[in-house]
């Protein structure tokens, strides 16, 4: 992906979809979470790829900068045909070591290593310096998955009770589909060709070696594929339930 604002394709074949499984955080302080794939190629993929030189640590900081303006821009831009009100971005801690002193608290916790975080009293969004150099020394779309499924998390904070699914973790892999697609739709995110093919490898090769990763307690990779595929293909009102008039 180039240092402009691309996202490489989150798409995978039907014979990895057993292998993709990821986990994150929404917290109180809070506990893992999720992300999933789709299989047809986004918006503006680009000609074949040419070989790519090492990515750097300057390369991923471009790109997690970018993947937050990206995100919070679809949001910004769409809020208003979605939800009531208006939006607001959380506060983006960013980048933080975790297991130090210095790592953020939330709630009085300091945020843990090789996780990513959405913390709910107050309002930001964090990930582990571990977890994305691993993540991304597989591919760079690995900050733009952590990223918009983080921001998805604050999303369901700012949204009516009743328009959160009890499955909360499959929700955020809903809404960082529609987020990311919506974004390419809206001309602000390029797809990739080949970009499937890192992020299905950064998903098995790291599958229960991090937190963010751990493939236990947040469904099956079927569902994981399923719920961003559905905000892939049917946009922000797909992830949100159908809710009837009361009185």
């Amino acid at each position: 992906m180039s240092t402009r604002q691309t996202f490489v394709s989150v798409v995978s074949v039907v014979s990895a979809v057993a292998l993709l499984n990821c986990a994150c955080g929404s917290s109180n302080v809070g506990s893992p979470t999720a992300f999933s794939a789709s299989q047809e190629s986004a918006p503006g993929v680009a000609g074949p790829q040419r070989e790519q030189p090492p990515r750097t640590n300057d390369d991923m900081m471009v790109d997690m900068d970018t993947a937050v303006s990206v995100v919070n821009q679809f949001w910004a831009q769409h809020w208003g045909e979605l939800f009531p009100g208006t939006y607001a971005a959380p506060d983006v801690v960013g980048l933080y070591d975790g297991g130090t002193q210095s790592a953020p608290t939330c709630a009085g916790e300091p945020l843990g290593a090789e996780n990513a975080f959405y913390c709910i009293p107050q309002d930001f969004v964090a990930w582990d310096r571990a977890l994305m150099t691993e993540g991304y020394a597989e591919g760079d779309a690995w900050v733009y998955l952590v990223i918009a499924h983080e921001w998805g998390h604050a999303i369901q904070s700012r949204i009516a009770d009743e328009l959160v699914t009890t499955g909360k973790e499959l929700q955020a892999d809903c809404l960082a589909g529609a987020a990311l697609y919506g974004a390419a739709s809206d001309g602000t995110l390029v797809f990739e060709e080949g970009d499937q093919k890192e992020l299905a490898a950064g998903l098995v090769n790291l599958a229960d070696e991090l937190p963010w990763t751990a493939t236990a307690d947040h469904g099956d990779p079927f569902q994981r594929v399923d719920a961003f595929d559905v905000g892939r293909a049917g946009g922000v009102s797909a992830c949100i339930p159908v809710t009837s008039p009361t009185g």
